[in-house]
This record gives structure tokens, sequence and C-alpha cells, in this order.
């Protein structure tokens, strides 16, 4: 299922390949996120064939309530429903009933909660959501969790780490009787900032023998040193011939980061959401296209770049005009450019581990990035 393909000798940066029943997925990957079944303003043809993404995300939650399982049935699994062929993971739907409920009771039993949509309430169970998870039909099925806030107080991180756990144990009884063979299941490390909780939960979730592990909990608010510290305080005690998973992260820098730090996957809203305020992303940081020293400008976003908007000749002048016309072609030109940059980050990070100067790429993309450029 996983082949680890190299080492970074200078760092814990892992080159590898994730077989899924949709295709293989070359890690380092980025994960473009669909969150209700459509990566926002991109259709399939253009994730495939004009960003060549390998894998998109989908959610549990979102899709559960919106078109809902009896749709998803009719047409056989989220893959067929939006004519999507490649890998598809779903996550457990944990971080949005914390994120996104407007009054929840987490008990053992599962979250009873009011949804976001008509407010009504409803029940997320280990087992409930790994049912969606089945149903949707995705290749990775992520546990059911419970994030914890930031801040978050040690006895609470503890008790919320407990229910982590027991959950996972329902899902790994569910998944084993109900789930798909082919469907791959991750487990979620959380233990908030606390080291020995971080530890603890990813030996109980590698007692389980799962086929990949997820550090959860993160970029919840928390500054950036205690992002990362999570994810070191657990990728030490993660299994080297496993996938690992950071969930929901992060900025550029961030992604480069944690694959030093020996991450195989990511995923992260930021492409498009960024694109959707009017803010592209070059090697020398973002840009905020919508000011006034871009309004006569007639280069491309980044010079060199073969992002579609940047090949055919889009100028950041006409890209200014399309936001401040409020006209959605601006929205996914730009959107096509971040979803490249990131696409295309994760890339280049597979060819320096290849080429084995991956320390040499990260030091030098960092620099770069942070760069003041006052002509942009």
């Amino acid at each position: 299922m996983f082949q680890l393909l190299g080492t970074d000798p200078e760092s814990k940066a892992r080159r590898g390949r994730l077989t899924t029943a949709h295709g293989e997925i070359e890690t380092p990957a980025f994960m473009p996120v669909g969150t209700q079944g459509t990566v926002k303003a991109i259709s399939p043809d253009e994730l495939t064939e004009e960003l060549d993404a390998q894998i998109i995300l989908g959610n549990t939650y979102h899709l559960h309530l919106r078109p809902g399982l009896e749709v998803i049935r009719e047409f056989g699994g989220l893959h067929p429903f939006m004519r999507w062929d490649r890998p598809i993971l779903t996550d457990s739907g944990g971080y949005q009933v914390f994120s996104l409920a407007k009054l929840r009771k987490i008990t053992r039993e599962g979250v009873k909660f009011q949804n976001h949509l008509n407010g009504a309430t409803m029940m997320l169970t280990p087992e409930l959501s790994m049912e969606i998870q089945a149903t949707l039909g995705s290749d990775i099925a992520m546990y059911f969790d419970e994030c914890p806030p930031y801040p978050c107080e040690r006895e609470y991180a503890k008790k919320s780490l407990d229910l982590t756990n027991h959950w996972a144990l329902r899902c790994k009884a569910w998944t084993e009787a109900n789930a798909p063979k082919e469907q791959l299941h991750f487990g979620i490390v959380q233990g908030s900032i606390y080291a020995d909780l971080r530890e603890a939960s990813a030996k109980a979730l590698v007692d389980l023998d799962l086929d990949g592990y997820a550090v959860g909990g993160v970029s919840v608010g928390e500054p950036e040193e205690e992002m990362f510290r999570a994810v070191d305080n657990a990728e030490p005690f993660l299994p080297a011939e496993k996938p690992r998973y950071a969930m929901g992260l992060g900025t550029p820098p961030q992604l480069v980061e944690m694959i030093g730090r020996g991450i195989d996957m990511f995923d992260c809203v930021l492409p498009t959401r960024l694109a959707r305020h009017g803010t592209a992303l070059t090697n020398q940081g973002p840009i905020n296209l919508k000011n006034e020293r871009f309004k006569k400008d007639t280069r491309p976003i980044e010079e060199n770049s073969d992002s579609y908007p940047c090949r055919k000749g889009f100028s950041r002048a006409y890209l200014r005009h399309l936001l401040k016309a409020n006209d959605i072609l601006g929205l996914r030109l730009i959107s096509l450019h971040n979803l490249h940059f990131y696409l295309s980050l994760a890339r280049r990070a597979r060819e320096a581990l290849d080429a084995s100067c991956f320390t040499r790429f990260r030091q030098g993309f960092i620099s770069e990035y942070y760069k003041s450029d006052p002509s942009k």
C-alpha cells in the first residue's frame, strides 16, 4: 500500500508512493480541498488535465448534510457523483462539528449538535462517521475524533484524548465488519500542545495497526511553533512504513517545514480561499491583486510560472479589473494559479528528494518566500 522510496539524510523528509483503489499518489503530496464534492470554482477536468491533482479531499459532515447519503447512494458513491476518477480522502467530520455546529454536546456515545444549515439536532457517532465515509466510497477514510480547542487546559486535553481513543476502537470495529475492503483507514493523533499526550495518542493508534496516521488538532489558532511542536511530538512514534498526514496545513513555508519533519500528505483551503479574496501566491510571497499599484501592471502573476493564467499571459492589471468588477473569472484564474503553486511546490519537493538536495531546496524556498520585494 505504501512504499517508502527514499529519505533525506539531513532531515526527516521522505519520498513515498501510496497505492489506493483509484490510483497511486506520489508523496509528499498536497490534496486540494473539495469540501462539498467540488474544489471551489474548479472543474474535475481542470484538476486532472491542467493541475494534475493526484487526490482531493471531501468532507463527511458537509456531504452528510447536503446532498445526503440517499443521493450519494443513488449515484454509487462520491466518485461518480462528482465525475472524479482519482483518489479521494474524506475527513471524519469531527473538526466541522468543533468549528461549525451552533450548539454541541460531547458524550462518550458521540456528539449531539445543531447543524449550521438549519439548526436541526443531529447526532454524529464513530459508527455513523465511518458509515458515511463508506457510502461516499472514499479511498482513504479518517477515524472519528474530537478536536480540542486552543488554548486547552491539560485536563480537558486528556479527557478529549481518552474519548478519541475510545472512538478509535469503535471505528476499527465498525470498519472491520462493514467497510469496503479496498478503503484505507487513518487514525488521528490528538493531544493538544502536550508532548506526553501526543506520544500516548500516537502509540495507541499504532497499536491498532491502521493504514496510515494523521496529526490533527493543529492550525486551530495556536502559534506556528506549537503547530510544529505537535508534529515533532508525534512523528517519532509513527511507523516509517505507513503514510503520515498533517491535517489542514498550511502556508507554503509550513508545508515545506512539515515535509522536513517527516510528513507525507497535506490539505489546506488556503489556495482557493486566498484567491477569493484577491490574493495570489508567488515564490516571493503572496500579493494582493486588488491593490492600486497593479492597475496598469502588464506582468503575469509571476514570471516563469507555468500556471494557466501566467502561461496564457493574463496580466495583473486584467486580474485586478476582474476582481474589482466582481467577475467570477478573476476568482477562477487566481484559484487555478494558487492551486498550481501548492501542487507544484509538492512536486518540487519530490524532485528535490529524488535528487538528494531537499535541504538546499527547503532553505532556498523559505528564504525566497519571505523576501520583501517592493516592486510587487
